[in-house]
């Protein structure tokens, strides 16, 4: 019937805006474009924060996720729950994102070393942890995005403190050394990031000049890569040594 038919139109209105961001303000479950605000909702709710890194009105992959994860029932009632919800966009339709977020948006892309879109980085309540970062599938659905969400912010550190709450008392010093071991293992993540960085900067200067592609400037980024490969190699040795740490805690469960 006509009547039905306009319900139907009405309920696929209401899907779509289920993902579309608000401009301002911001709410657990619902995404929203205003970074400040999220950040505040997420201390005082005790919540994780997802960034959403996409190209709105491009990106297939992205379109594809809207669609088929964040659009439904299933994902929304899962975030309004667990997640602050933030859409840090990159649109060909400049007008989409509001001018005084643009430069923070790329800052943002920038911090977190996005090079790809749809990118979503899991941010822990103080919204500078870095609990995990999740991409697109052609099979996502809401149920599996949503178990590899919680997988990743199983390690907020809400998250955690109320599951060692449940620890058996025979196991509690166990779980107490390894949660020892993986917070050793996060600060030596940290500090060899920032070595990183620092070892990073002259490569950094040397691309804002422009190097032409040629035999000799290959040898000099060659080099670059050589002089960089120690930092680099102590990065992925704090990241297993955290990935060992973490798998050790889910044995608990």
């Amino acid at each position: 019937s006509l009547f039905m038919f306009h319900a139907l139109l009405f309920t696929a209105a209401l899907a779509a805006e289920g993902h579309k961001p608000s401009v301002e303000g911001a709410e657990p479950g619902k995404w929203t474009q205003d970074y400040e605000t999220a950040l505040k909702v997420a201390s005082e709710k005790n919540l994780a924060l997802m960034l959403n890194f996409t190209g709105s009105d491009w990106c297939g992959w992205c379109k594809l996720m809207d669609k088929n994860v964040f659009a439904k029932k299933e994902w929304n009632s899962y975030a309004k729950s667990n997640l602050v919800l933030v859409t840090l966009d990159f649109p060909k339709d400049k007008s989409i994102v509001p001018a005084k977020w643009v430069e923070r948006n790329n800052d943002l892309k920038a911090k977190f070393g996005v090079r790809g879109y749809p990118t979503y980085v899991i941010l822990d309540k103080d919204g500078e942890t870095k609990l995990g970062q999740l991409g697109a599938s052609k099979s996502a659905t809401p149920k599996n995005f949503v178990e590899q969400t919680s997988d990743v912010i199983f390690f907020s550190e809400s998250a955690l403190a109320a599951f060692a709450k449940g620890i058996p008392e025979g196991k509690a010093k166990d779980f107490e050394k390894v949660m020892a071991s993986r917070s050793k293992a996060l600060k030596q993540l940290d500090k060899a990031k920032a070595e990183l960085d620092v070892a990073r900067k002259p490569l950094g200067e040397w691309i804002k000049t422009r190097p032409k592609k040629n035999p000799e400037n290959d040898k000099i980024y060659a080099g670059f890569q050589k002089d960089l490969a120690p930092a680099n190699k102590k990065v992925e040795e704090a990241k297993k040594k955290v990935s060992a740490a973490n798998d050790k805690i889910k044995a608990f469960k």
